[in-house]
């Protein structure tokens, strides 16, 4: 009766926690068999994996596969380097280093809409942009990054907002090395260099591990950019995954092939995950 009592507090919680979590996936599954087309209510009916078949198959498919993964490695680079450059910076002593930390924290805050429209029209706007008129500025003609690098506008974009988040987790890894062998190095001769590459880079292997899984995760879904800014294009160029998911869903009306983009996404994300775990999990050991 002990041990029912915990059991019997908890299960209202688990079950809602449960039912929140299959039901949504369930009705995907279910989508992603049937031929469920907005334009069409009527004709329904069971397909298979056609719906499978019709997205993967889509023109736009291996771009969109292509795209997500150079947006993924690219942002993870650079912000993983970056971070790593910026932590090692504001380690040191230095007036005003809390409100610097502060100013290089607070990008992460701002919602990914108002990022993508901050750098569509404040910085990358070809007539009034901040970068058009650096480049008058050298006598150069301004560059339409939307339209010329529509991939690398978002990679930056997102980058900016990430970046962060990556120096936050790598400057607080920062504070728990220990001095004292930092000195003793020193004092026997390492130069600089060695000392990032034999001590400091090791000791924050963890951290970089954490933040290559939480932005992966994260950057498969990106989408808000996207939308807001090229709209996927020109044509396909800037088209990930998830946008194409949003182009079957909304543009094309037809939720069963949304539905089996979905899923792929989500077999896609699980993978990411379990081999980013493992990857974890032996740094921590």
């Amino acid at each position: 009766m002990k041990n029912l009592l915990p059991r019997a507090l908890l299960a209202p919680a688990v079950i809602t926690l449960f039912l929140w979590m299959i039901v949504p996936l369930v009705m995907t599954l279910y989508f992603s068999v049937i031929r469920y087309n907005l334009m069409q209510p009527d004709a329904v009916g069971f397909i298979g994996l056609e719906n499978y078949i019709y997205f993967v198959t889509d023109p736009s498919f291996t771009v969109a596969i292509a795209n997500t993964l150079l947006l993924l490695g690219s942002v993870i680079v650079i912000t993983v380097v970056m971070g790593i450059g910026l932590a090692l910076l504001i380690d040191e002593p230095f007036p005003g280093r809390g409100i610097v930390r502060v100013l290089l924290i607070s990008p992460f805050f701002v919602m990914p809409t108002v990022n993508a429209l901050l750098w569509k029209h404040m910085m990358m706007h070809p007539i009034y942009g901040v970068l058009a008129q650096v480049w008058l500025f050298f006598g150069a003609t301004p560059i339409d990054w939307l339209t010329d690098f529509p991939l690398g506008s978002i990679i930056i974009m997102i980058s900016w907002q990430w970046l962060p988040f990556a120096t936050l987790i790598l400057m607080t890894s920062m504070q728990s090395l220990n001095r004292e062998q930092l000195e003793a190095a020193r004092m026997d001769g390492a130069t600089y260099f060695q000392q990032l590459r034999y001590m400091v880079l090791p000791h924050l292997s963890r951290s970089i591990a954490v933040v290559v899984m939480i932005e992966m995760i994260f950057l498969l879904s990106v989408f808000a950019e996207i939308f807001t800014t090229t709209g996927g294009g020109p044509g396909d160029a800037s088209t990930n995954l998830a946008f194409l998911i949003f182009k079957q869903a909304l543009l094309s009306f037809d939720a069963g092939v949304a539905s089996a983009g979905a899923l792929f996404a989500v077999v896609l994300a699980n993978i990411a995950a379990v081999f980013l775990i493992r990857m974890v999990g032996k740094n921590l050991d």
